[in-house]
């Protein structure tokens, strides 16, 4: 039983890229569902499928690597906010991720959206996790 089904997820695909796969199936949810959706507009990874079995479905995810040097294109994964310590934050609060050249996805009121869009849109929430 997986008490944390955003860790778990961001770990398979940081392993998923430390194992050079090329593709990694992840259990779906809805959350889990638009943080793949955020993390293709991005251009972290290159594709995704959502598929449905007879539970709760499954992500594919087409992992994206650099086609010289067989980097991957996701460097760091972070979990920033957990179970055990939730951190919230307002637009005014949003800390830029690797100078503005990450990302921070956050759960708001709004639905889950990257800190952009929450500044934009002027809405807090939890913050979820760090990509670059």
């Amino acid at each position: 039983m997986v008490t944390d089904p955003i860790a778990d997820y961001l770990t398979r695909i940081r392993n998923a890229q430390m194992a050079n796969h090329r593709i990694v199936e992840i259990p779906a949810s809805n959350l889990k569902k638009r943080l793949t959706e955020i993390l293709y507009e991005k251009g972290y990874i290159l594709k995704y499928k959502f598929e449905d079995d007879s539970k709760q479905g499954i992500i594919k995810i087409a992992l994206k690597y650099d086609p010289t040097t067989k980097e991957p294109a996701i460097k760091t994964l972070e979990r920033i906010s957990r179970p055990g310590l939730r951190t919230y934050a307002k637009p005014a609060d949003f800390n830029r991720v690797k100078n503005g050249l990450g990302v921070a996805i956050l759960s708001t009121s709004k639905g889950v959206m990257t800190d952009k869009e929450a500044k934009a849109q002027n809405v807090g929430g939890e913050v979820l996790c760090h990509v670059y």
